[in-house]
C-alpha cells in the first residue's frame, strides 16, 4: 500500500507533505528508555548510598509575604538554618527590616500556626519538611507560648487610655 504524495487540508485543497525533521533511528529504543527511570526503580546496588548534597528550603519570616529560599547541607542543624535565613534576609534587603539580627533571638516552626518551636540541635534532613516559619522568640515581658504578637491586643491597649477620661467626663454631666 502506498501513501499519496499529498493530503487534503482544512479547506479541501491538497497540501504537500511537510518534510519531517531528521531523527536518529539508529539509536536503539532501549538505550533511550533506560535513561528515564524512577528513583525507586533502580537496580539494587546502584544509587543505594546516594544522599542529597544540598537542600533547598523555603523559610517564611514573620511579617513577610514571600519565603526566603535557602540552600544548606543536609547535615546542618536548625541553628544553621536560622543563621542562613537571617543572613539571606538581610543580604537581599527585604522589608520589613528585622528587629534583631542575632540568630539566637529567633525560633523556627513548621508553620505560623504551630505553637511548638523546633529543637535547635535537630538536623534539617530529619525534620521531614522543606517549608518552615521563622519568628522572634517571645519576650520575657510577654510569657505567652506563642511567638506571634497579637496586633489586636496592641490596638485595644490604645483605646483603654482615653476610656477613664471619658468616664470621668460622663460622670460630671
Amino acid at each position: 500500500m502506498t501513501l499519496p504524495d499529498s493530503r487534503i487540508g482544512r479547506g479541501g485543497e491538497r497540501v504537500a507533505d511537510a518534510r519531517r525533521p531528521a531523527s536518529f533511528p539508529s539509536l536503539p529504543l532501549m538505550d533511550r528508555m533506560t535513561t528515564i527511570r524512577r528513583p525507586g526503580s533502580l537496580p539494587q546496588g546502584i544509587g543505594c548510598g546516594m544522599k542529597p548534597t544540598k537542600l533547598l528550603l523555603r523559610v517564611t519570616v514573620q511579617r513577610n509575604l514571600w519565603p526566603v529560599h535557602v540552600m544548606i547541607s543536609p547535615e546542618s542543624t536548625v541553628v544553621d538554618l536560622i543563621k542562613a535565613t537571617v543572613e539571606a534576609y538581610v543580604k537581599e534587603g527585604r522589608r520589613p527590616l528585622l528587629v534583631e539580627r542575632d540568630p539566637l533571638a529567633f525560633e523556627l516552626h513548621f508553620s505560623q500556626f504551630s505553637l511548638e518551636s523546633l529543637s535547635r540541635e535537630e538536623k534539617v534532613i530529619n525534620l521531614g519538611s522543606r517549608n518552615f516559619f521563622l519568628c522572634l522568640k517571645p519576650s520575657e515581658a510577654a510569657p505567652s507560648g506563642d511567638c506571634r504578637r497579637d496586633e489586636a491586643e496592641n490596638e485595644s491597649s490604645k483605646f483603654l487610655l482615653p476610656l477613664p477620661r471619658f468616664i470621668s467626663i460622663a460622670l460630671r454631666l
